[in-house]
């Protein structure tokens, strides 16, 4: 798939007082937005930026969440994906403003996205993986050396993804948390970690100093009972905050100690931030976990000045994408569940003024396999990521889709594609946007340099226009 030839960054350098709400390629037209939305979002966005990280936990059929839909395209999709092929009719149908001639839609239960989609604030990364260099389909075969570690193992994979070093299972920090370390500065108080998390620990958000701050989806988390009214409570508390007071000789329960402390206080400024807050109207579904976990997220940007935030990375998972049986209706399911939840999302961060501010990715462990094994399909490699926001040259597709017939030199048996484009390109050109200088993506993306001059003037992809 080619790239799109325009560039918001260049646009934007003639309008260096303005920024464009939700601006959008139509052809040859360019379709603005009210000015009050331009000029609201100008001044959030001089000196604030968001990412949100959205980890499709198990394995996305991302080949049914973006599919071919001209009739030569399609028949070639249908005969490899067999009984788990999407029916032609069913299929929304988006419109790129460039492509390779080819026609495409997304899974029928993403209403939502397809409209975001064509307004020009979404776009898609086709087939995009885990790579430690450009790789054949003969070294493939040979299990040569240059191969992911873990191919196709759900825990490996997802490592990978988070980490961007596919050639080990050692790293100890993930990409997120390598950008925290190289900006954390830029936050005013340290009290909260640039790194939230809305699904705990994970390796993502962990840098050499940063490390991620896990809530729930009802705010932070306290120690039960702290500053509880009941004198047994009470006592409790006397106790707790005297042991946080004292001193130690021993190295591990000061540390102990240290972190005690950080968590209480880090737990009162955040819900002290997040109550200021409380009755920004964001309209999220009750009965939706990933919604509810962007509306915390979505309330959680809205709190940044009180606490201290320009940059903030936000992590959450959705699960239960491992579909080896019954395919077709659980991810109807999951595809209805990212819908709605992302679609929310935009919508608030719209609410917020935010929407140019805030970049939303996906990343699942692998795409799944071409082939059915029956009632569903087993574990694949390269495959589609959606990336959404204000910043995003969207109404766009990038990377390479691939042709889906089966014994292409890209597809390795069973219908598993290499990827085309690398998860490092994906993951540098989010880093750029965010603020991260090129002479540093190395350090945060070890083989970057594999797939990208980061000398160049040239965005790594083009979906940010960096």
């Amino acid at each position: 798939m080619n790239k799109p030839t325009f560039s918001r960054r260049k646009f934007l350098g003639t309008l260096p007082c303005m920024a464009l709400g939700t601006t959008t390629l139509f052809n040859s037209l360019i379709n603005l937005k009210t000015m009050n939305a331009l000029m609201g979002s100008t001044t959030v966005c001089a000196d604030y930026k968001a990412l949100v990280c959205v980890l499709l936990n198990g394995g996305n059929d991302s080949f049914n969440m973006v599919i071919p839909r001209n009739t030569a395209s399609y028949n070639e999709y249908a005969a490899s994906r067999s009984n788990q092929a999407i029916p032609r009719e069913d299929i929304l149908p988006i419109n790129p403003v460039s492509t390779d001639g080819r026609e495409f839609g997304f899974h029928p239960a993403m209403q939502g996205l397809q409209a975001i989609f064509e307004q020009g604030d979404l776009a898609v990364v086709s087939n995009v993986g885990t790579l430690l260099e450009p790789v054949s389909k003969t070294d493939v075969l040979n299990n040569a050396s240059n191969i992911p570690l873990g191919l196709l193992s759900h825990k490996d994979q997802v490592m990978h993804w988070q980490t961007a070093v596919p050639q080990s299972r050692s790293a100890s920090a993930g990409w997120g948390g390598k950008v925290a370390d190289i900006i954390k500065s830029q936050n005013t108080n340290d009290a909260v970690s640039m790194n939230v998390s809305l699904s705990g620990n994970n390796i993502f958000q962990r840098g050499n100093e940063v490390v991620e701050y896990a809530i729930n989806n009802d705010g932070s988390v306290s120690i039960y009972g702290f500053n509880g009214s009941h004198p047994f409570l009470q006592t409790m508390t006397q106790d707790v905050s005297d042991m946080m007071n004292k001193q130690y000789e021993d190295i591990f329960k000061d540390a102990y100690k240290g972190v005690l402390s950080r968590s209480v206080n880090s737990n009162e400024v955040f819900n002290a931030a997040i109550a200021n807050i409380a009755n920004v109207p964001l309209n999220f579904t009750t009965e939706n976990p990933l919604s509810q976990d962007l509306r915390m997220i979505a309330q959680t940007i809205a709190a940044r000045e009180d606490l201290g935030a320009k940059r903030q990375i936000f992590f959450v998972e959705l699960g239960g994408f491992d579909n080896h049986d019954e395919l077709l209706n659980n991810h109807e399911l999951l595809m209805t569940t990212v819908d709605q939840a992302l679609s929310e999302f935009y919508a608030a961060t719209k609410a917020l003024g935010v929407c140019e501010c805030v970049t939303t990715f996906t990343i699942s462990d692998f795409a799944r396999t071409l082939t059915s094994n029956g009632n569903g399909t087993d574990h694949g490699w390269g495959g589609n990521a959606l990336v959404m926001g204000g910043a995003v040259n969207g109404r766009a597709m990038y990377g390479e889709y691939p042709i889906l017939s089966l014994n292409t030199n890209i597809e390795v048996g069973g219908g598993i594609l290499i990827p085309t484009t690398s998860a490092d390109e994906y993951f540098a050109e989010i880093c750029l946007w965010f603020g991260i200088s090129p002479n540093d993506l190395s350090l945060i993306l070890p083989n970057i340099g594999n797939f990208y001059d980061v000398a160049s003037n040239q965005a790594p992809i083009g979906f940010m226009g960096v």
